[in-house]
């Protein structure tokens, strides 16, 4: 079985035309990747290399199991790998078992869809790490990346009392002005309000201030998988 910077190589030598080329596409200075493909990376690493390169198979990544680059699997046009945590466990498309999954996008109004009970899913996702959302939908954005990328599919469960809500916890809101966003939720500046935090830390994406009666509707992102 080879290495981990065996296979940070394999990938260099398959997605780009030299180190200095992955180095750029990876945000990081040669020096950074050479130390990656002689002493291997951590897994904030690899889930880094997954968002830039969202081809290669998870599996195969982390643990060096399988084929380098994922495939459609029972010839269904989704291909699904674990991104908040990986595990043996693959989510799988079921049609009598498992949570409801709506093809449509959170932030394009997915609570709307929930709500009407003419809109059937699209199918079952059958993974028992998260059996216990209430439906799976679509991200769109980057807000969230690398933790949760753009056209990643999230878990959601419902949060019907919105007295006491975890902090550190990835929700998915929606407000009373039906702005919606999925963010980290922390410690407001107030007692009645909250920091809505983004993983991505790049200059356009920073912490805002939501004051919590703007809260209509509340859900906990349990997990998100990768969709292709």
């Amino acid at each position: 079985m080879k290495t981990e910077g065996e296979r940070i190589s394999d990938i260099i030598s398959h997605f780009c035309e030299s180190k200095a080329d992955f180095a750029r596409k990876m945000e990081e200075s040669p020096q950074t990747i050479s130390n990656w493909v002689s002493r291997g990376a951590g897994k904030n690493v690899l889930n880094k290399i997954l968002s830039k390169f969202p081809d290669v198979n998870a599996n195969w990544l982390l643990t060096g199991e399988g084929e380098m680059l994922s495939r459609k699997e029972n010839n269904e046009n989704i291909a699904m790998e674990p991104i908040l945590e990986y595990g043996t466990e693959q989510p799988k498309i079921n049609y009598t078992k498992g949570v409801p999954y709506y093809n449509v996008d959170f932030i394009g109004g997915f609570d709307l869809i929930l709500n009407d009970q003419t809109i059937n899913p699209e199918y079952m996702i059958d993974f028992q790490k998260y059996n216990n959302a209430d439906c799976w939908c679509n991200v769109t954005g980057h807000s969230m990346e690398p933790e949760i990328n753009h056209g990643d599919i999230i878990a959601l469960k419902k949060i019907e009392d919105k007295s006491f809500l975890p902090l550190g916890e990835v929700y998915a809101i929606v407000t009373t002005n039906d702005m919606r966003t999925i963010k980290r939720l922390g410690a407001g500046k107030t007692d009645d309000s909250y920091t809505l935090i983004p993983s991505n830390k790049s200059p356009e994406y920073s912490p805002q201030q939501l004051p919590a009666r703007m809260i209509r509707t509340i859900f906990q992102v349990l997990g998100a998988v990768k969709r292709f």
